[in-house]
């Protein structure tokens, strides 16, 4: 990767972050300390190619970008991009308080949710944010909490179009066998029962659907307006009303390989746009989209210090300060985040090659399935060297655990051109890890007799 202003790239064979050097960063956090360190002007870069991509569209009823929270939750994040005119996209109860405590208007939220509590709904409720009708018993749980609140729930119909979005199993979300939206056959059974509850308890105001994550094709989306649109002309036939709302979901991927992988062209913002435009002209309706891992993922890496290296027979490892606690898509989806060193590497140069070999990089978690990394060709670590896994913005801090009691690292954002760096989170220590737990002295025994 070549040195850049915006993003990650390198500088005499460094690291670099927005132009700082990572190394010099290490120094700073402590060089025996893994981090997570996100580009602010990477994000912001990514914000605005989703804005002018949606703003190219010029439809009446205008476009939100509605943030995946469950992508990255960090309130920095949320409200940088918050301030930016995104909307937020919440699937529990405390994300709708962390999007709104950090500004997000709630007329620019959606709540979606297989299983929403009927605490969560009241207050979704009372907060007037837009709620994804997910079940029979959803939609039930959303019509009682309405009339016991005295407010009108807002609400989409999730549909499952049944389009498979040819992604990881786990991470789809629109096929027939998903946990995720109403049969498609049954949408005049739900249009009728918040008929039957009354706009003044359930008004219905779009729809809604999603049908995955990491799409590379914008075929997909394609296919999704398609149908949606179908859905739309159906329902706003069936209430003789025009719907104010189609959410069409998200799930534009990221090039995960960095180039290494070939020519790997990924869709941008505009490209899933520009396949959709025609099919959108003369609607009226605001239009809606989720990405989540498209706008952050790119934004973070997380720097792990080198412990050591180790062989068994043929197998050669680099064991790092960092694992499937802190990242755990590769043991969970098996996938793949490039792995590079922060500082130079083997020097001089022409011994480069005859230094490198095939490594899995590992973690000390107690676990086989703790790898960041398998078979990766890499230079033999020097002495106080780190490894940096890129593209963990999206799902891998929220993802993160305390097992083997490990603590989760600090995160960090440059700012203002790379000239500062800024504590987003602060590393965890061992007081945090043992601080809900009870003395034996402190145990007020329940009676249940």
């Amino acid at each position: 990767m070549a040195s850049c202003s915006v993003g990650f790239g390198r500088l005499d064979g460094g690291l670099t972050c927005d132009g700082v050097s990572v190394e010099a960063i290490r120094d700073k956090i402590g060089r025996d300390s893994p981090f997570f360190l996100y580009s602010q002007s990477q994000l912001d870069a990514n914000v605005l190619a989703y804005h002018s991509a949606l703003d190219s569209l010029s439809m009446p009823g205008g476009a939100i970008i509605g943030y995946s929270i469950k992508a990255n939750n960090n309130l920095s994040v949320l409200r940088r991009l918050g301030s930016q005119g995104t909307g937020a996209v919440v699937v529990s109860g405390n994300e709708l308080r962390t999007a709104r405590l950090c500004g997000i208007p709630s007329d620019k939220i959606v709540y979606n949710g297989n299983g929403k509590t009927k605490a969560e709904i009241t207050f979704a409720v009372s907060e007037g944010v837009l709620l994804s009708v997910d079940s029979q018993f959803d939609l039930a749980n959303i019509t009682a909490c309405a009339k016991a609140s005295g407010a009108a729930a807002r609400v989409m119909i999730r549909i499952n179009p049944d389009i498979d979005p040819k992604v990881h199993p786990y991470i789809s979300t629109g096929i027939m066998s998903s946990k995720f939206g109403i049969e498609k056959n049954l949408v005049d059974e739900y249009i009728s029962a918040i008929q039957a509850a009354g706009p003044d308890v359930v008004s219905l105001e779009g729809l809604h659907c999603h049908l995955g994550s990491t799409i590379s094709d914008t075929k997909i989306f394609q296919d999704a307006t398609d149908a949606m649109l179908r859905y739309v002309d159906h329902v706003e036939a069936a209430v003789g009303a025009p719907l104010k709302v189609l959410d069409i979901g998200g799930g534009l991927g990221i090039d995960y390989y960095r180039g290494t992988k070939g020519d790997v062209s990924m869709p941008t913002p505009m490209d899933l746009i520009d396949s959709i435009r025609s099919k959108l002209q003369g609607r009226q309706f605001t239009f809606m989209l989720e990405p989540g891992r498209s706008l952050v993922a790119n934004t973070g890496i997380f720097v792990a210090p080198v412990t050591g290296t180790k062989s068994n027979g043929a197998k050669h490892f680099v064991v790092v300060d960092g694992s499937m606690t802190e990242v755990i898509r590769p043991s969970l989806y098996d996938a793949y985040h490039h792995i590079e060193y922060t500082a130079a590497g083997v020097e001089p140069a022409a011994e480069a090659e005859e230094e490198k070999k095939v490594f899995d990089v590992v973690g000390p978690v107690c676990e086989s399935a703790d790898f960041l990394g398998k078979d990766r060709l890499l230079a033999v670590p020097h002495t106080g060297q780190a490894v940096a896994v890129f593209d963990v913005g999206a799902y891998c801090y929220t993802m993160a655990s305390n097992y083997n009691m490990r603590v989760r690292p600090g995160e960090y954002m440059t700012s203002a051109g790379g000239s500062q760096l800024c504590t987003i989170r602060k590393p965890e220590e061992f007081s945090d890890l043992i601080r809900m737990c009870i003395a034996a002295d402190e145990i007020d025994p329940i009676n249940i007799a």
